[in-house]
């Protein structure tokens, strides 16, 4: 008999019946009073994930706090309101205040190891003078080398604490440190870190954080969520940004659980619902949950003779919701069709490698709400379409392994 379709790519991810049920209500105006409390009830949660994404659940909010706001658009909508609405107005006085800038829009520090790194260099490029501390895709990004460019004249320093396309956790904490030495604003793209694993606002320095609602937090894609510290509030310029994402405009308005402009209702619904589930499996339970999965398939997958697409070095370490690992040479390049095809055929759906990493690596996410079961299943799912394409693995080592850490305590 077959199996029910398992979804295990980086996003979108699977979500709840009730999730799903939530779409499906009768739909309300957007300025409505219904409409209201539903965002209530998002940025509720969203508040709750943003500021006490900790493993003993104490809260990592900055001493002012902040707002989260829900935007119509996914994450690179996120990620391009929170450099464009930053760099507009991020220049000082000479007493150190921030100020108008100018027309220059200012200098960015961009980090770059992966491809959504790159994609928001890429943004900052479009709105001021950009330096990129790059490495190839899957390799540490040395503090020292962002230590080397960031100056008192960096308005703004942007990172992907987890980098979504090599499987990285990138070390958010340290070169928080360097942008607060340097009073730079610091902008993080934490799309699929949020809500499924450690994220520390005031401990990392972090002004405005940005997630997806389709990764981690397990709702449909199509809406996007940041986290704006009071701290920030004060450099927005939302004159500087596209209209459409405004921050300024956006925080007025959430002031009374309203967007500038007509709202994705029935998302905003299941957004809702998929948070409350979060608030009540609690962060800790839900860190702790993410991190055993994510053991459990790099044990499974190198147990079965694999090899794990990134060693990070430093203060790098392995994601705990994306797992990267290399196609073998018999299923790589051209050839990776026989693999990816015989995991479709087994009702699995899983991700390859982006840009240039394509035919090289496969990814497989245990972002959301996965059981256990999910991830045995993506062990040996993986492992019998390698041995049915001709590569020697171990699949019963493999979910031995996996297994292993799956029952840990």
């Amino acid at each position: 008999m077959e199996e029910d379709f398992l979804l295990l790519n980086p996003g979108p991810v699977p979500i709840t019946d009730e999730v799903s049920a939530a779409m499906d209500q009768p739909m309300v105006s957007h300025r409505s009073a219904a409409f209201e409390a539903v965002y209530e009830r998002a940025q509720d949660g969203l508040d709750y994930i943003f500021e006490q994404s900790t493993l003993d659940g104490s809260s990592t909010a900055t001493a002012g706090g902040g707002t989260s706001l829900i935007l119509n658009g996914t994450a690179s909508m996120g990620m391009e309101a929170a450099v464009a609405n930053v760099v507009g107005s991020a220049g000082r006085s000479p007493a150190g205040d921030r100020t108008q800038s100018g027309t220059d829009g200012g200098h960015v520090v961009a980090l770059v190891n992966g491809k959504f790194g790159r994609r928001f260099a890429r943004i900052a490029e479009r709105y001021a003078d950009v330096t990129r501390v790059e490495v190839p895709w899957g390799e540490s990004i040395p503090l020292e080398d962002v230590r080397a460019v960031v100056t008192d004249d960096t308005d703004v320093v942007t990172m992907v604490h987890n980098e979504t396309s090599t499987g990285l956790l990138n070390p958010v904490a340290g070169v928080g440190e360097i942008a607060e030495e340097y009073d730079a604003r610091f902008v993080v793209d934490g799309v699929t870190s949020i809500g499924g694993d450690a994220f520390k606002l005031d401990e990392w320095n972090v002004d405005i954080a940005i997630t997806d609602s389709q990764k981690a937090l397990a709702a449909p894609p199509g809406i996007s969520a940041v986290y704006v510290t009071s701290e920030v509030e004060s450099s927005l310029d939302g004159e500087s940004a596209p209209f459409y994402q405004d921050l300024e405009w956006h925080l007025r308005k959430a002031e009374s659980h309203q967007t500038p402009f007509t709202s994705a209702v029935p998302l905003f619904r299941a957004m809702a619902v998929a948070v409350e589930d979060i608030v009540e499996e609690t962060m800790p339970t839900r860190i702790a949950r993410h991190r055993r999965q994510a053991e459990a398939f790099r044990a499974g997958f190198t147990a079965m003779g694999l090899e794990l697409f990134a060693a990070p070095t430093g203060a790098t370490e392995l994601s705990n919701t994306v797992t990267a690992v290399s196609l073998p040479d018999a299923v790589s390049g051209d050839d990776a069709d026989a693999f990816f095809d015989g995991v479709t055929e087994r009702n699995v759906s899983i991700s390859g490698g982006q840009g240039h990493l394509g035919g090289t690596i496969f990814r497989v996410s245990n972002m959301g709400g996965l059981p256990d079961d999910a991830i045995r299943r993506g062990v040996r799912t993986v492992g019998e379409a390698m041995a049915d394409a001709g590569v020697d693995v171990d699949v019963e080592a493999g979910l031995d392994a996996a297994d292993a850490e799956l029952d840990a305590e």
